[in-house]
């Protein structure tokens, strides 16, 4: 289990993390997004002992994680694939690792194999690797110690599709097996398949935390009309509250069949009538973060 409470992080006059608190829970992943600049790698710089907090406190598996003794076997952490020695070659750096952590040297091997790196590829020095062949490298250094929690910031930068599908299974077998796996991302359609927990910060501040279902489920339903100010009128003067968005349709706090027998009564020509769980991740994020968007979220 991760804990974090009250976490916070000041630069001068800058907040740059201000009393965020969660938890990521063993046996689910928890995904933790934000707009850049919104302190995410902040806090988990701050949760593995990279950068002292202000104030509050974070705990891996009950500790601090810098209390924790010989933390790679307890927790793998994945930070910044590019922080690797270019004059290494990736068995090298597995190999250091393993050695750190007292572990055999054939635990290297087997984690070329489950990342997919071949022989020769690990015996090529890290300056010739691709970036998605540095994660799969990053991820390999952080399942080396057979941990009980993952702390993955961005993991999918430079993997292919192919990739991206290999890793999502990983995730979700590790933490089938009972593991607790924190991962920040951009790419909040990987997100939306492979998280149960959803935290989300902006500006420094939690603004939304809580079970996948709960958060995209909570908009009400999804509506489209053939006349979008049309019946953005008739959901006024229906008096639900409602909300547009970004490809005109709107999120309204109503069940289907009071929105389709308001909309029957004015002679509103619906197109489209559904659960709003399906307007998925992406319009949740942009209105729960719009005033971190250079790109305004127009309501």
């Amino acid at each position: 289990m991760i804990t974090v409470e009250e976490l916070s992080k000041r630069y001068g006059a800058h907040q740059s993390v201000d009393r965020v608190s969660f938890r990521a829970q063993p046996g689910s992943v928890t995904g933790f997004l934000g707009p850049n600049g919104a302190g995410k790698s902040t806090t988990m710089r701050m949760m593995t002992g990279l950068t002292p907090p202000s104030s509050g406190r974070s705990t891996v598996l009950g500790v601090p994680y810098v209390e924790l003794s010989n933390p790679g076997r307890h927790v793998g952490v994945l930070l910044d694939a590019s922080a690797q020695h270019n004059g290494r070659t990736g068995r090298e750096i597995l190999r250091l690792g393993a050695t750190m952590m007292g572990l055999r040297r054939q635990r290297v091997d087997e984690m070329l194999d489950v990342v997919g790196l071949s022989s020769d590829e690990g015996d090529r020095r890290v300056g010739n690797y691709s970036l998605g062949m540095r994660q799969r490298l990053g991820i390999a250094h952080a399942l080396l110690g057979d941990p009980q929690v993952l702390i993955l910031d961005e993991p999918a930068n430079g993997l292919d599709p192919a990739g991206i599908h290999w890793m999502r299974g990983l995730l979700k077998s590790f933490a089938e097996r009972g593991g607790t796996v924190l991962l920040s991302s951009h790419l909040l359609h990987e997100i939306e398949i492979i998280a149960d927990h959803l935290v989300v910060i902006g500006r420094g501040v939690i603004v939304a935390d809580g079970s996948k279902a709960a958060l995209l489920n909570e908009a009400g339903t999804l509506v489209r009309g053939l006349e979008p100010i049309a019946l953005g009128n008739c959901l006024d003067a229906g008096g639900y509250t409602h909300r547009k968005t970004q490809d005109g349709a709107y999120v309204v706090q109503a069940t289907r069949e009071q929105i389709a027998q308001l909309t029957a009564r004015h002679g509103i020509v619906v197109t489209e009538l559904r659960g709003a769980d399906g307007a998925g991740l992406e319009d949740m994020f942009l209105q729960l973060t719009a005033v971190d968007a250079r790109e305004k979220v127009t309501a």
